[in-house]
């Protein structure tokens, strides 16, 4: 059985196993699992010499940080084009220097913002996401990785789609047509889609709350449903994010987000995690 089928089928029986039980044990055991499976990735013996990856991941780090910083303050706020421009930057660098174990993040803020630390190991990370990015802006800029080399790109988009009213045939189409050009551009690389998250409804305190409340839950874990199909239309990884975040009524758990829409520290602690485990069925040093 291949790595991704046995991860989904290890979920499915976790799902099963644990219907029946209550809450607070659901939530104490799965939080225990996660720390265990941390464990376990960073005892694991490391393939890659650590002083090889961390100077391969520098300039990855660095981009992260510059991208910070232009965020302070009114001079240094970017358009659009602008973000694009800079990412067009970085992903020739990284098609210059040719770092190890390119791992491509591709999506809106809520990749954009993933803690440079707290990313799994053992990867030269490449964070080309923008904040505010539909499925749409997204397709059109795929271009710009076509001289990478990545080893694993992992796409989360949708969620501007459905906070702009975009129909979910519309997202679909362009989601099927950013899997269908990955694969092609990068034929060798091992593409995970991930479903979207929940969002906080009326406990959300971001700025567009009325749209998100607009969101029914049933209408996100409806896409996620039909994205899971394209992912195995197109043969490509789907990782199923959203039982994790998720709580009893539909929304975004409260102790993972900032403010209904964006995670904090622990909601990408849990992310974290999911990917290490990804990391391990599938990655080979």
């Amino acid at each position: 059985m291949a790595p991704s089928n046995r991860y989904s089928l290890l979920l499915d029986l976790i799902r099963q196993s644990l219907r029946r039980a209550p809450a607070w044990a659901l939530l104490s055991l799965a939080m225990n699992g996660l720390l265990f499976i941390a464990v376990l990735v960073l005892m694991r013996p490391e393939g890659t010499p650590r002083s090889q990856i961390a100077q391969a991941n520098a300039f990855a780090s660095e981009q992260v940080d510059s991208k910070r910083e232009l965020q302070l303050g009114e001079r240094h706020r970017l358009d659009y084009q602008q973000w694009v421009g800079l990412l067009e930057r970085e992903a020739a660098v990284i098609a210059a220097t040719n770092p190890p174990h390119q791992t491509v993040l591709l999506g809106d803020s809520i990749s954009l913002w993933f803690p440079n630390r707290l990313l799994p190991g053992r990867r030269t990370w490449i964070n080309q996401a923008i904040s505010g990015e539909n499925s749409g802006g997204l397709l059109r800029r795929l271009p710009l990785l076509d001289a990478t080399n990545p080893e694993t790109i992992f796409l989360m988009v949708g969620i501007n789609d459905l906070i702009w009213g975009k129909s979910d045939a519309e997202f679909l189409r362009n989601a099927e047509a950013i899997a269908a050009y990955l694969r092609n551009a990068h034929p060798d690389a091992q593409l995970v889609v991930q479903s979207i998250l929940p969002h906080g409804g009326e406990a959300a305190t971001w700025e567009g709350r009325d749209r998100l409340q607009a969101i029914p839950p049933d209408l996100i874990r409806t896409v996620n449903s039909q994205l899971k199909a394209v992912a195995i239309e197109t043969g490509v990884e789907f990782l199923d994010l959203y039982p994790l975040f998720v709580n009893g009524d539909g929304y975004l758990r409260a102790d993972l987000t900032s403010d209904g829409l964006h995670l904090n520290q622990d909601g990408y602690m849990v992310w974290r995690t999911a990917l290490a485990l990804l990391n391990e069925t599938e990655f080979q040093p």
